[in-house]
């Protein structure tokens, strides 16, 4: 049965970031942007694509907006194609209008994560029971890219070609997303050992095979991601942290998308934000946050993507549902909320076969 739960946002209060009233417009400026239907693209306009669609529905959770939140989840569940994946673009959310046919794995198994959040946030146990074939045929597309060293091919074409090339970005993502989707099955007592199996090995690819995933080191997210999808903790994510540090974070206005380009955006910073939570350093958390203050736009308490330092610039000229989505979502972490910080500490999500006791190579 649904747990009956009054709405709180004073997790959403932070200084230097958020007032109350700032937060409250940022999660209107969400809702202003989501459809009828559900759907909630980039911004009017503009494509969705099934993992921002996500990230924007959590923070509408961690807001206290459980109904638009769980709207955005039944448009995936209506829209799911027969192999249990989403097209990566939709036009304007347009499910009729699709613009990219290609299939993402990242993109399709966030779902996992998303409902596992909601859940938390809502103890909508009837929720959980709609959505859990939906999880369930997500998982089941995604790992059948998932290769012999247990990376995950990043894409299916439209013809149904699986690219076996791995992104650390995408499947550091999957492992997060894995890890949420076992705790589904978890709260339904419906085990899923491979599952459990695949997250090992990703893990331990993840770990200790850089070599298994195309070369993008360049990129910000390919840095970061491995702390944040939860596959290196402890040691090994503070010492990550710290040799990419100066090369991708510019103090006093955020994180470069990729080097050596002076481009900053609010999306990375906000992730950099809730990865640096999770390893337990709230206070450079904070000021990763409090940094890119300058993307935001009063008016509609959305956030530009990003900023060129050189040219003192906002480029691109777009506020995004995602951006503030993300940076809802670290700020939430840092004041608590239950289930953001459940989904995103990891410490109540399954681990999957531990990766160094397989017989992996």
């Amino acid at each position: 049965m649904t747990t009956s739960r009054t709405p709180r946002t004073e997790h959403l209060v932070l200084p230097g970031v958020l007032t109350a009233g700032q937060a409250a417009a940022t999660v209107a400026g969400i809702l202003a942007v989501q459809r009828e239907d559900g759907a909630i693209p980039w911004f009017r306009g503009h494509h969705l694509d099934p993992w921002d669609h996500v990230e924007a529905a959590m923070a509408l959770d961690a807001a206290g907006e459980h109904q638009a939140a769980e709207r955005a989840y039944l448009w995936l569940a209506r829209h799911q194609l027969a192999d249990g994946s989403w097209y990566a673009a939709y036009a304007d959310g347009d499910p009729g209008d699709i613009t990219d046919r290609g299939r993402e794995t990242n993109f399709v198994a966030y779902i996992a994560v998303g409902v596992w959040h909601h859940y938390l946030s809502t103890g909508d146990d009837t929720f959980l029971d709609r959505m859990w074939p939906v999880v369930h045929s997500a998982v089941e597309f995604v790992l059948r890219l998932q290769q012999p060293g247990g990376q995950i091919g990043w894409r299916r074409d439209d013809d149904g070609t699986p690219t076996a090339d791995a992104l650390l970005t995408g499947s550091s993502s999957v492992h997060h997303a894995l890890r949420c989707a076992l705790a589904v099955a978890e709260q339904r007592e419906e085990p899923q050992p491979d599952w459990e199996l695949a997250a090992g090995a990703l893990r331990h690819a993840i770990r200790r095979h850089p070599e298994r995933f195309l070369d993008k080191d360049r990129y910000s997210m390919d840095w970061y991601y491995p702390v944040l999808g939860g596959a290196l903790t402890g040691v090994e994510a503070k010492a990550r942290v710290e040799e990419g540090w100066d090369r991708f974070v510019v103090p006093g206005l955020g994180v470069r998308c990729v080097v050596p380009n002076p481009w900053v955006t609010g999306g990375e910073s906000a992730e950099l934000a809730l990865a640096l939570w999770a390893m337990g350093e709230s206070d450079r958390a904070l000021e990763v946050l409090q940094s890119i203050q300058h993307l935001r736009d009063p008016e509609s308490g959305l956030y530009w993507t990003g900023y060129v330092f050189d040219d003192e610039a906002i480029w691109p000229r777009e506020l995004t549902t995602w951006t503030a989505g993300s940076l809802l979502l670290a700020v939430a972490a840092l004041g608590g909320h239950e289930a953001t910080c459940a989904v995103f500490g990891g410490d109540r999500l399954p681990a999957g076969l531990d990766p160094d006791c397989c017989t992996l190579t």
